[in-house]
């Protein structure tokens, strides 16, 4: 499938410098590079939004906690297991 492509004069630039380095050997190669790295963005966006609709639908069953109780389960967590670093490191 035959394709054409108008970058725009800074992105074609952008192409023709990539080319003349040697980093890539042809314009298409920059462009199907370009579209790879979309399409990666783009699952990986996908992913993000699958996760959010789960927690959202975890808000509205009301499978959540109040956040200052999980903020002080984590301080008191991460205070003993930096008291015990200290500890390890003084014997």
């Amino acid at each position: 499938m035959a394709s054409s492509v108008d970058l725009g004069p800074k992105l074609e630039g952008v192409v023709a410098k990539l080319v003349s380095k040697g980093r890539y050997n042809s314009k298409s190669e920059v462009i199907r590079e370009g579209v790879r790295l979309v399409e990666e963005r783009e699952k990986r966006l996908a992913t993000l939004d699958r996760a959010l609709d789960r927690g959202l639908t975890d808000v509205e069953a009301g499978r959540t906690k109040p956040a200052g109780g999980v903020f002080d389960r984590l301080e008191a967590k991460y205070l003993a297991m930096a008291g015990k670093s200290r500890k390890a490191r003084a014997t």
